[in-house]
């Protein structure tokens, strides 16, 4: 009890320290020249912000989603070592089974294709 007692007043301490230090901190308030894009001093020949196409943060979505749910499979080797087993693996094959109806669900909207 000790321990946690002393670990809670140590983070209160550090953010308490920390937004205490951001209110001395002077705030930066950006110009024009530095809100424009460094090109070697030549001037901007385009925009710097290039478009991205949609395709790309439906993937990164995707992919963060699979590989948050992958990571919650990864203690899945210590849980044959707990006293019912067989809860743990259930567990996992409705992880599994979620995983594969998620991904037949994109793959039928269209959502892995990427020519259209």
């Amino acid at each position: 009890m000790n321990l946690i007692i002393t670990i809670l007043f140590i983070t209160m301490a550090l953010s308490s320290l920390l937004a205490i230090v951001s209110f001395w901190l002077p705030q930066m308030t950006p110009d024009a020249e530095k809100l424009s894009p460094y090109e070697c001093g030549f001037d901007p020949l385009g925009s710097a912000r290039l478009p991205f196409s949609l395709r790309f943060f439906l993937v990164a979505i995707l992919f963060l989603l699979f590989d948050l749910e992958i990571a919650l499979l990864l203690p899945l080797p210590w849980g044959d070592q707990l006293h019912t087993p067989t809860g743990t693996f259930f567990w996992a094959t409705t992880v599994l089974v979620l995983l594969t109806l998620g991904l037949i669900y994109e793959w039928t909207q269209g959502g892995l294709e990427w020519a259209e």
